[in-house]
Parts: structure tokens; C-alpha cells; sequence
């Protein structure tokens, strides 16, 4: 399966320690769970027209949830902190946040 640029980034992480971090160049987003850092590196330039210097990830699995007798499971994600280089510009989506 090919993933494409808007495949792997699947959502933005809106949180107040996301948005601190802003302030030093560093976007937080969910991406596909297959997705590797030169992946996400590429698909962020691309589909956001900046230089990306740093890329992190984490994978999260999902929590055992229950209602009464019925249980069930959160599903498991992927979350990638993106660093941009000193030279690059903001990622436009974000300001005025």
C-alpha cells in the first residue's frame, strides 16, 4: 500500500504543551501508524512547503475501555514531534492558535 503526503498526516495535536512548543519550531501531529521519520519528514515538507531538521516519534497503544459489561479498546496511534530548521518558516495552520 502506497501512502501519500495527506495519508500520513492524519491530524494535528492541539494541547497546551503542543502549543508551547511551537515557540521553539516543534509541530506535533498523529500520523499513520506504518509511517517511518524520513516518511514524515517528507510528507510535512511537502504538503507544507518548510525545511524539517528533526523528526521524533511515538507510538501510543490504545486503552482498555469498558461500559458496564461491554469492553473494548481505544485504538493505537502513532504521534510525530516535527522540528523545523532555524531558516525555515511557521506552519501557517498553527498561528493564531
Amino acid at each position: 500500500m502506497k501512502l501519500t503526503s495527506h495519508d500520513i498526516i492524519r491530524k494535528p495535536v492541539i494541547t497546551e504543551k503542543s502549543m508551547a512548543a511551537m515557540a521553539d519550531k516543534k509541530y506535533t501531529f498523529i500520523v499513520h501508524i506504518s509511517a517511518n521519520k524520513s516518511q514524515i519528514k517528507r510528507a510535512v515538507e511537502e504538503v507544507f512547503d518548510v525545511k524539517v531538521s528533526d523528526v521524533k516519534t511515538i507510538r501510543t497503544m490504545g486503552k482498555t475501555k469498558r461500559v458496564g459489561v461491554h469492553v473494548g479498546k481505544r485504538a493505537d496511534y502513532k504521534k510525530a514531534i516535527v522540528t523545523l530548521s532555524e531558516d525555515s518558516k511557521g506552519i501557517e495552520f498553527f498561528e493564531g492558535m
